[in-house]
């Protein structure tokens, strides 16, 4: 069947960013305040697909520069809520562009969701001469739409990303601010429709855990969350801010490596002595694109596709699901 001529009811979630901000000028798109317009004055001006309804609600309204794990975990508990509701087809969230990956992940991890949870922003904000959010917006809408689709994707500039390789490319470009690696985006909408360029999120060992409604990062108090940072290996790299760290009782870190997996020598010795005092420990590109040489790192586990901020997300799911086990 013809997806324009299925009834859909959609559920959009604002959280603030680029795509609800405002500048003096519309030739400004650099020198604006994000989260400023609310989600249903941003919806009023979206033409909807024909047999399409939507609601809307303001979960947040911030710079997302500045997300914090109590917006995470108030987003997740909204989505669960909507998502169990029979009459919801899916759930749209704008966001901002800054940490937009990491919601997603987050939110594929801890709801593992059945039907499509949709994020998108904009590079440009909505007092902009040619803002991208409308056209993003409804993009998403039409993809949160779309039969058969479940999981976390965000949809930009045209392109939809899943989850798990969706990475923020450019700071500034509209086509090509998002990516998705070496994998290439799972498809492309125009038209309000999709063409799929491949089928699903690609297998890996951080997806291969299902979420759920009860999820611990849904119930547990945001205070009583494991605390993961994430330090950089570098030339010259010491020991001195892992040491540091653990000091404050850290109870995860994320390395950036280089190369082919690769920590400086003093740095990997501190990480290697924090894992044997019960600091968990996982290692993540810098880039995110290829895979791992499995010998890259002596003792020391290692996560591919992941970017560094992801991976931290990860780290924190992971010790959550582990203090519940």
């Amino acid at each position: 069947m013809n997806s324009a001529l299925v009834p859909a009811h959609i559920v959009v979630l604002g959280t603030g960013g680029t795509i609800a901000g405002t500048a003096a000028s519309p030739d400004d798109e650099v020198g604006y305040t994000p989260g400023q317009i609310a989600i249903g004055s941003l919806l009023a001006g979206i033409e909807l697909p024909a047999h399409t309804t939507v609601e809307c609600e303001q979960v947040a309204q911030i710079d997302s520069r500045s997300m914090t794990h109590a917006i995470w975990q108030t987003l997740a508990q909204r989505v669960a809520h909507h998502l169990a509701r029979p009459k919801v087809t899916g759930v749209v969230i704008t966001h901002g562009t800054d940490t937009l990956e990491e919601t997603a992940w987050f939110l594929q991890r801890v709801l593992a969701p059945h039907k499509p949870v949709v994020l998108t922003g904009a590079m440009r904000p909505a007092t902009a001469l040619l803002a991208d959010g409308p056209q993003n917006l409804a993009d998403a809408i039409a993809v949160a739409r779309e039969p058969g689709v479940s999981g976390v994707l965000a949809v930009l500039a045209g392109a939809l990303h899943d989850a798990l390789h969706l990475r923020k490319a450019h700071p500034l470009r509209l086509d090509d601010a998002f990516g998705s690696g070496e994998v290439g985006p799972l498809g492309v909408i125009s038209g309000g429709r999709v063409r799929w360029l491949r089928l699903g999120a690609a297998a890996s060992e951080p997806a291969a855990q299902a979420g759920a409604a009860s999820h611990p990062a849904l119930l547990r108090p945001v205070a009583e969350w494991p605390r993961v940072e994430i330090v950089a290996s570098h030339a010259g790299a010491t020991g001195a801010v892992v040491n540091a760290l653990c000091a404050q009782g850290i109870d995860g870190l994320v390395v950036s490596a280089t190369g082919n997996g690769s920590v400086h020598g003093e740095m990997q010795a501190a990480l290697v002595d924090a894992q044997a005092r019960g600091v968990a420990v996982l290692c993540s590109p810098r880039y995110g694109d290829g895979c791992w040489n499995a010998q890259a790192i002596d003792r020391l586990p290692m996560v591919d596709v992941l970017t560094p901020a992801k991976a931290r997300v990860e780290l924190m799911i992971r010790l959550m699901e582990n203090a519940q086990r």
